[in-house]
């Protein structure tokens, strides 16, 4: 039986052909100038850790160093920002960012609203977040400065004097806490989006307190600044006009020596407003606010 001329011509090209290229092996990506690790605080809680740090030595006193909350959702945008403003004369590029952050992959872990908040008091608050814990703020607030920051510094060579703080939402909450419980304990507090409407504003007390304060000791507007942000499209809970309200009332102590600064950011919403505060964080946290 004579073979076709067409079949042997295709028989010898496969033979003949070079093997079909293997797939390339994908491996995770690791972002450069970062690390990161698991820490236990001292009551058992377990916090993911991410680092961002310049390659070159530290300048004399240490580099400034941010700290970024909800560390597994806004880490990676400010570490790249930091990073590549080596290539400008911004010098933005010479600070270290932590996130702090919890083990897993989620983008929110639940346990957020333990660590950002005191104890839930509002009835209808209580029972629309049932399945939640809430009331651990202070024992975080003693985890970032008595733990994670002693940590930190002996790791890194860190200004122990520019150090600053950033949280959105709910972490914007806290970052306020922190400015009225404890003034001082950050050179810049950055609060974007605070939900100041949570648990019928109850924040509010707090910052009267404060504002009594600093009225009485001038001295204690000077130990921290203020950077408020909110979207302009953020009607959730009123959070547009109640940070722009509160940023009126904390320029208003500017003659006390405390320094605020609001940012209005056009067109975004509760969502979006990371990603754009970014880089004014940065300026402020590297002193060029």
């Amino acid at each position: 039986m004579r073979s076709h001329p067409v079949a042997i011509a295709f028989a010898l090209a496969m033979l003949s052909a070079p093997a079909a290229a293997a797939e390339p092996a994908s491996v995770p990506y690791a972002m450069p100038e970062t690390e990161t690790w698991d820490m236990t605080s001292a009551d058992g809680q377990a916090f993911r850790i991410f680092v961002s740090r310049p390659s070159a030595p530290a300048p004399e006193g240490g580099y400034p160093i941010l700290y970024v909350l909800d560390g597994n959702a806004m880490f990676a945008g400010f570490a790249e920002a930091r990073r590549i403003q080596s290539f400008g004369s911004s010098g933005i590029d010479k600070m270290i960012v932590v996130g702090v952050g919890h083990p897993g992959e989620q983008i929110y872990d639940g346990r957020r609203m333990f660590d950002f908040t005191a104890p839930i008091e509002t009835p209808a608050l209580k029972q629309a977040y049932a399945g939640h814990q809430s009331g651990g703020r202070d024992r975080f607030v003693k985890f970032l400065l008595d733990e994670l920051r002693p940590a930190i510094g002996q790791r890194y060579a860190v200004s122990p004097y520019w150090q600053s703080l950033y949280g959105h939402s709910l972490g914007g909450l806290f970052a306020l806490h922190v400015l009225y419980s404890r003034p001082g304990a950050f050179r810049t507090i950055i609060a974007a989006s605070p939900s100041i409407w949570w648990d019928n504003q109850s924040i509010l007390a707090e910052e009267a307190a404060f504002r009594a304060q600093i009225e009485k000791t001038p001295g204690t507007g000077k130990a921290s600044s203020l950077l408020l942000m909110a979207g302009e499209r953020e009607d959730e809970g009123n959070i547009a006009g109640d940070t722009k309200a509160l940023a009126e009332r904390m320029a208003a102590l500017s003659g006390q020596g405390l320094r605020s600064d609001f940012i209005m950011l056009d067109d975004e919403t509760h969502i979006s407003v990371p990603s754009r505060s970014v880089t004014a964080t940065l300026r402020a946290a590297a002193r060029q606010r």
